[in-house]
Parts: structure tokens; C-alpha cells; sequence
């Protein structure tokens, strides 16, 4: 079930009808129902896997608390291993690892005669079971204690707001408000109604418009001009991050209507100046699993600079596998690690979030936010081509420089600076509730200006209606 779908205005408005009315354990068993109908809209047969994620996590944290043998709790958290990311393995991966099994081999001179599966990709199945194997390696920690209420922990993994595309929440996080009673105050439906807008405005208005503009550049390279190739770049750079934050926004303003505070997952990242300080911005809520799960265990920054830069390049190098399945995305994720090394030599590796005064040395942190965001920029051709042939016909198109001044769309600018001022007014403000918190005035103007926009973009069908991009993932 799409966000941006009449079918989910339609459950919403139910769901906003009959959950206030019910009391604490009804609105949590209604929740769930729920968010069971909102992932099995799409296809009812992978309820099962949610549910085998939620059984097996639940016995085995129950069971890992009360185990007094250190092997039997290193026993019991592999079996959690192995049974999300064998289920995340399988769908996801598996005619990768085959397709790259029968290139190497027929590279070799052979003609292998190697099995294929046609396995479709159940939606969000790479954030739930990320959410779900927090729980377990927590309480393998010794950092939570485990819920004793199944049906409470089956809402926690499956909570619909962020089911399907995060944020990735943590069961220290979410699961106390599942088990307390909640209420929903004048400022959660204020804030989250506001949340909701700016979510959808960010998808329809600017993501999904600026959708075919890509499209038509990573389609065609070849039938493109460098600057209308450069232009598609631009593009894709403010299409997924609409897009994406768009999901998490609506996330958390549906979830605050329902009396929950789900973490803040996009912190203006195009304001960053450096890697680091990227990924302490953008899909915050996979940076810190990736540190606290992959990068610290790995060793972290212990050991010395060599394991450093090793533990870095392979948490990102998951960290690109995680976003598909495909060689693309590896490389993706390389660059990004390449990035935080070099940042890390040239004495960059502090991320400061905060803007320096005066206008000298603000200007030196100017040019170092153009240049990163054009070193991301690169790194989002990989992520966006479907193959290797596309991403270097878009690359060398723009290195050409022929027709460098036959530029694309001016929407795309106008998209851009568009998003550049929601972030400048978000970390003006030091939160995503900004415009909640704006002026009368100025509030009734800017959601009226965003409501309109949103509407006239869906009336007048100037985009597709497309799927959010990280569905696939």
C-alpha cells in the first residue's frame, strides 16, 4: 500500500477514526491488524515472513535472557542470524550470487548449467529484518531486556508507518511505547499533521516530478547533451532525497497521530560538508545500525589507522550491498568508503554540524559543501544507473562537455533550491517540526503554498505516480 495512494487515505482515515476510541492493549492489537492489512495489500503470502521474523526473534530473545550458558546464548543469536538474513539472503540475493557465479565461470570457458529462480522481492524486507536482529543482538548485549507479549514485539516489527521504508527503529526505542499507554496531544497532531504535509510535498510535488527528467537522462545517455546529462544528475540527486526523506517524514507525522515518536532519520544532508558529516544527516537511522551492529564490532577506530580504514570500507561496502542487489550499488558503497578514508587523511574525520561565524570562514565552508555535494553527486550515478555500460555513458557524456550549455528542464533548479531552503529551515530551527513552529502567518502561507503545489502536481499529472525508490530496497 503506496503512501501516495487513495487506498492509504482511505485506510488512514480509518485507522485515524477507530484507534482513539479504543483503549491501551485494543489500540496496540488494532494497530496490529492493521499494519498486517497494510503489508499484506500488496501481497498477503509474505505475511509469513514477517511472521517468521517475529517468532524467531521473540523466542530467541526470551530464551537468550533466561540461558545462563554464554554458549547457548552465542547458539540462540546465530539462530537468529541465520534465519533473517537467510530469508533476506534468498529473496534478495540470490540470482545476484548466481549471475555472478555463472559470469566467473563462463569467463573461464565453460557453459555452466546453473539453476535460476524467479524470486520476487518482498517490499521493506531489508528494514524489518535490520529492526527485528536489533532486538536479539541487544539483548545478546545485555542492553534490553526482552517483551514477554508477543503480540506487543509483532507490532514492533511490523509498526505500518515504517514498515516498508524506515526509519529502522531500535526495540529501546520503540517497543517501550508500544507496552506504555500513549496520548495524543494538540502538538503530535499539529506537528505530525505538518510532518505529513511537508512528506508529501517533498514526494509529489518535487521527487515525482523531477522522476522523468532522470528517467529520460539514464535511459538515453547517448541521445543527451553533457549539460542535459549533468542536468538528469542534478536531478536524480534531489529525486531520491525527496523522495526518501518524503517516506520518513510521512512515517513519523502518521506516527505521532497515533502517539508515537519514531527517530529522525534525513538532518538536511546536502548542508554537509564532508562524509562523515553526511551520514551523520542522510538515513541516519542505517548509519548508526551499521556503526553500532557492523563498524564497532568490526573494531571501530581501535587498533590503528590501517584497521580504521578497513573496519570503514567494509561496513560501506555492506552498506552498498544492503541497497541491492547488484555490483552498482557495491561500488556505491565503495566510493562512499573511499570518501570517508580521504576525509580521514586530510584530517577531516570530526564531523561539527554547526556553522562557523564570520564571513570568511563561512565562505571556506560554502565551497567545501559544492565540492561534497558534487563528490555525492558522482557517487549517485552508480546508484541510479541499472548497469555499468549506463553510469560510464553518463559519466563521460558530461566529461565530454559537448553541448556543456544545452541545459535541461529549469524545474531542476528550482527543485533544487527548493530543498536546499527546507533545509536551511530545518537547521535554522534544529528540528524537522519547523514549520509547526513557525510564525501564524508565515505557517498559514507556507502550508497553504505547499498543499496547493501538492494538489496541482497530482491534479494536473505532471508526474507518473510512481513507487517510492526505497521500496526496492
Amino acid at each position: 500500500m503506496l503512501f501516495n495512494s487513495l487506498i492509504f487515505l482511505v485506510f488512514l482515515a480509518v485507522v485515524l477514526v477507530v484507534y482513539p476510541r479504543l483503549r491501551h492493549r485494543a489500540q496496540n492489537r488494532f494497530l496490529l491488524v492493521a499494519s498486517y492489512v497494510f503489508y499484506g495489500y500488496w501481497d498477503w503470502r509474505f505475511l509469513s515472513l514477517l511472521l517468521i521474523s517475529s517468532v524467531t526473534d521473540y523466542l530467541v530473545g526470551a530464551a537468550m535472557h533466561d540461558a545462563e550458558s554464554a554458549r547457548r546464548r552465542r547458539g540462540l543469536l546465530v539462530l537468529s542470524l541465520l534465519v533473517n538474513l537467510g530469508i533476506l539472503g534468498f529473496f534478495k540475493y540470490f540470482n545476484f550470487f548466481t549471475h555472478s557465479l555463472i559470469a566467473v565461470i563462463e569467463r573461464s570457458g565453460m557453459n555452466p548449467n546453473v539453476p535460476l529462480l524467479s524470486v520476487v522481492l518482498p517490499v521493506g524486507i531489508s528494514f524489518y529484518t535490520f529492526q527485528t536482529l536489533s532486538y536479539t543482538i541487544d539483548i545478546y548485549r545485555r542492553k534490553l531486556e526482552p517483551t514477554r507479549d508477543f503480540l506487543d514485539f509483532a507490532l514492533f516489527v511490523s509498526f505500518f508507518p515504517q514498515l516498508v521504508a524506515g526509519p529502522i527503529e531500535r526495540a529501546r526505542n520503540l517497543l517501550p511505547q508500544v507496552a506504555r499507554q500513549r496520548e495524543v496531544t494538540p502538538w503530535h497532531v499539529s506537528t505530525g499533521l505538518n510532518l505529513v504535509l511537508v512528506g508529501f510535498f517533498k514526494k509529489i510535488a518535487i521527487a515525482d516530478t523531477l522522476a522523468p527528467i532522470v528517467n529520460s537522462a539514464f535511459g538515453d545517455p547517448a541521445g543527451h547533451t553533457a549539460g542535459q546529462l549533468l542536468c538528469g544528475v542534478y536531478a536524480f540527486c534531489f529525486q531520491i532525497y525527496g523522495d526518501f526523506s518524503g517516506y520518513s517524514d510521512i512515517a513519523r507525522g502518521v506516527s505521532r497521530l497515533l502517539g508515537f515518536e519514531l527517530m529522525e532519520n534525513f538532518n538536511a544532508p546536502y548542508l554537509s560538508r564532508g562524509p562523515a558529516e553526511f551520514w551523520r544527516r542522510w538515513h541516519i537511522s542505517l548509519s548508526t545500525w551499521l556503526r553500532d551492529y557492523l563498524y564497532i564490532p568490526l573494531g571501530g577506530n581501535r587498533g590503528g589507522s590501517a584497521k580504521t580504514y578497513r573496519n570503514l570500507m567494509l561496513t560501506m561496502l555492506l552498506g552498498g550491498l544492503w541497497h541491492g542487489a547488484s555490483w552498482t550499488f557495491v561500488v556505491w558503497g565503495l566510493l562512499h568508503g573511499l570518501y570517508l578514508v580521504a576525509y580521514r587523511l586530510a584530517g577531516g574525520g570530526k564531523p561539527d554540524l554547526d556553522w562557523p561565524t564570520g564571513p570568511g570562514r563561512r565562505l571556506v565552508e560554502l565551497l567545501k559543501l559544492v565540492l561534497f555535494f558534487h563528490l555525492t553527486a558522482l557517487t549517485w550515478i552508480t546508484f541510479r544507473a541499472p548497469d555499468f555500460p549506463t553510469a560510464w555513458a553518463v559519466l563521460t557524456g558530461i566529461l565530454s562537455l559537448r553541448g556543456i550549455l544545452e541545459w535541461g528542464p529549469a524545474h531542476v533548479m528550482v527543485a533544487a533550491a527548493v530543498m536546499f531552503m527546507l533545509d536551511i529551515a530545518q537547521a535554522r530551527a534544529g528540528s524537522q517540526t519547523w514549520l509547526a513552529q513557525s510564525p501564524p502567518v508565515r505557517r498559514y502561507f507556507l502550508v497553504n503554498l505547499m498543499l496547493a503545489a501538492v494538489l496541482a502536481a497530482a491534479v494536473f499529472r505532471v508526474y507518473s505516480n510512481p513507487a517510492f525508490i526505497y521500496f526496492q530496497f
